[in-house]
């Protein structure tokens, strides 16, 4: 297995996190946990597929999987290559008039927020590329051809960045008084440039906060205490929903 991550150029850096190449062998089948950016896969050889109540559903070769708030399997087909791009929690908005709030809980194809004719391009050079530097000279070129002109949005900037601050703990109330807006016009903006609530958002990063808590080897009532949950109950709960397992069990697979 080859995963290699790397830097988009300086322009892109405020709005794509980083690019990645994924290359595996063999046929394997694994569990995606809720992240907080918003992911496209190009599919330079073989295929991705996702499974859902024992359906198997071949994914398109270039997708694009928005902001989800439970687990996702995925198995691959044997020698399959993958060029991934991280955006930034609000990166996509800067290349697309696309709601990003649509795209919350979906793995689709890309030609769903892009035009099919420049994606099917992008999909050609990057099966063509023979060298890693060649292939994040296709992708670069198409998104900053789809760069849209316009300002960031830096009030909800700022509540990204108070949300990791308070760990996911803040409230949307709380939120909406420190940036002096009212919370309906607030929530609207922030769905249609994350891709899902900011209450939702603050539960995913709480939740990935707790993860990484768990595999520090802390214990359940630290974690519970030190994220602001409930009880322990509440945490076993939400933690269920977004792997799949109770945090005992995925402690014990760790």
């Amino acid at each position: 297995m080859r995963f290699e991550i790397f830097q988009p150029s300086e322009i892109l850096r405020p709005y794509i996190k980083q690019f990645a190449i994924s290359e595996i062998e063999y046929e394997s089948e694994y569990k995606v946990f809720p992240s907080l950016g918003i992911v496209i896969g190009f599919q330079y050889k073989g295929n991705l597929a996702i499974i859902q109540d024992n359906d198997i559903s071949i994914l398109q070769s270039a997708g694009i999987t928005g902001i989800v708030d439970s687990y996702k399997v995925f198995k691959n087909s044997p020698g399959i290559g993958t060029f991934l791009v991280f955006f930034t929690e609000i990166g996509l908005a800067h290349f697309t008039n696309h709601p990003v709030n649509e795209l919350f809980n979906l793995s689709i194809g890309l030609d769903y927020i892009f035009e099919k004719s420049l994606v099917y391009e992008v999909q050609e050079r990057l099966v063509l590329a023979q060298t890693d530097e060649q292939k994040i000279q296709v992708v670069e070129r198409f998104f900053l051809s789809q760069l849209k002109s316009i300002s960031t949005d830096k009030l909800i900037v700022e509540a990204v960045r108070m949300i990791y601050q308070s760990h996911g703990s803040i409230r949307v109330k709380e939120l909406s008084e420190k940036l002096h807006i009212s919370s309906s016009p607030f929530e609207k903006r922030f769905r249609k440039l994350v891709g899902t609530s900011p209450k939702k958002f603050a539960s995913i990063v709480r939740f990935n906060v707790a993860l990484s808590s768990l595999e520090n080897n802390k214990s359940l009532l630290e974690i519970c205490y030190e994220n602001n949950f409930f009880d322990q109950a509440h945490f076993i709960k939400d933690f269920k929903q977004f792997t799949g397992v109770t945090p005992d069990k995925l402690k014990k697979s760790i």
